[in-house]
C-alpha cells in the first residue's frame, strides 16, 4: 500500500505546467491540469534516459477505446524526442515510431491546498478527484 506524500502547494503549481519533485531516491513529473487536478508520471523519459519529464508539454489526445467510443484523454509530450502519453495510464498514445515503453503513474490527489503523490507508482491511477 502506498503513502502518500506532501510534495508543494497547490498554488505552487502553474496550470499546464510540470515541476520535478522527490519521493525519497525517486524522481517524479507532477503536472497540474487546466481543470486544476494533478498528475505524476516518472521523471526519467524512458526513451532518452534524461530526467526531464516534468519539462513535458502538457495536452490532450483523442483516441478510441476498446469499446470503440472516442474519448480526449490528457497527455504529456516528452521534450526530447516528441513521444506522447497518457498521464492517467502511462500508455504510450505516439511513440515516433520506435518500440512502446509506458511511463510510470504516480496517484496524485488536492488535499486541503497541498498535492500529495504517492511513494509507489501504480499501473493505473484512480481517476482524479474534480
Amino acid at each position: 500500500m502506498s503513502t502518500f506524500v506532501d510534495i508543494c502547494a497547490l498554488d505552487d503549481l502553474d496550470p499546464e505546467r510540470g515541476a520535478g519533485a522527490l519521493l525519497g531516491d525517486t524522481q517524479v513529473a507532477v503536472f497540474r491540469l487546466a481543470d486544476g487536478t494533478v498528475r505524476a508520471v516518472q521523471q526519467r523519459d524512458p526513451y532518452s534516459g534524461a530526467n526531464v519529464m516534468s519539462r513535458g508539454l502538457v495536452g490532450t489526445h483523442r483516441v478510441t477505446g476498446d469499446d470503440g467510443v472516442e474519448r480526449d484523454v490528457d497527455t504529456v509530450t516528452t521534450p526530447m524526442l516528441k513521444q506522447v502519453w497518457d498521464v492517467d495510464t502511462g500508455a504510450v498514445l505516439d511513440a515516433g515510431g520506435k518500440d512502446r515503453r509506458p511511463l510510470a503513474v504516480f496517484a496524485a490527489q488536492v488535499r486541503d491546498g497541498r498535492v500529495l503523490v504517492a511513494d509507489t507508482p501504480t499501473e493505473r491511477a484512480p481517476a482524479p478527484q474534480r
